[in-house]
């Protein structure tokens, strides 16, 4: 069950928090009274986009251990529901509180991100986290760079995908700069040729392999058992 968690149905609490610290300490005060009422047997996505939302809220707080706290148990059981989106969006809190173990998930939001179709700008988001991680010498930005830049156009149609495209493009001219003081779309198109970051089919398997060093022997659950229900084509 997917969900955009700027327009999820029935939630007030959407869109971008207060930078009013008051009016954010009221948010996250009112989704803890709205989690407090739900029944025990409240769906698992129901009081995720709950919890989610306080993670969001303890993010903007710079509450941070806090935010951590609150999300990490989500994430197993997401995986086990298939609710593939929010596992990504409780992984992508977890990166950004900052704790000891905020890495490993990153590499596990990447693979869930990359893995199942979710939503585009999500999965971009996680992959630029990984470009933002990679030291600048290293060919792992421009693989994570390239993956997004694909997804982006497998994932979206119409202005939507001329508008994370633009955004994936200006990422991968970014890392190009930085990697090799790469100015010019001539010498662009040269450095991709190079390092086969067109051929998909090497692609993806290099970005695995960054997957697999970012999260070392620390995931979460069994990705064999999770492979197994990848929707058929």
């Amino acid at each position: 069950m997917e969900h955009d968690p700027e327009t999820r149905p029935g939630n007030p609490f959407t869109g971008v928090l207060s930078t009013d610290q008051a009016a954010m300490e009221q948010q996250l005060a009112d989704l803890q009274v709205r989690l407090a009422a739900m029944p025990d047997d409240a769906p698992l996505p129901e009081r995720a986009h709950v919890l989610l939302d306080m993670g969001e809220a303890l993010l903007g707080l710079e509450r941070l251990e806090e935010a951590w706290e609150t999300v990490r148990p989500l994430v197993e059981p997401l995986v086990e529901a298939g609710a593939w989106q929010e596992a990504v969006e409780a992984c992508d809190i977890l990166y950004r509180s900052e704790q000891d173990d905020s890495i490993v998930a990153l590499g596990h939001g990447v693979w869930l991100g990359v893995t199942f179709p979710i939503q585009a700008h999500t999965t971009v988001g996680m992959l630029n986290h990984v470009v933002d991680e990679t030291p600048e010498d290293s060919d792992g930005a421009a693989v994570a760079a390239m993956v997004a830049h694909y997804i982006a156009g497998l994932r979206t149609e119409g202005r939507e995908r001329d508008n994370l495209t633009f955004l994936t493009n200006q990422v991968i001219a970014k890392v190009a700069r930085r990697h090799r003081g790469i100015e010019d779309q001539e010498t662009l198109e040269t450095w991709i040729e190079m390092y086969e970051l067109n051929n998909i089919e090497r692609l993806f398997p290099r970005l695995g392999l960054i997957v697999n060093a970012i999260v070392g022997e620390k995931w979460w659950f069994d990705r064999d058992a999770v492979r197994a229900r990848i929707p058929e084509e």
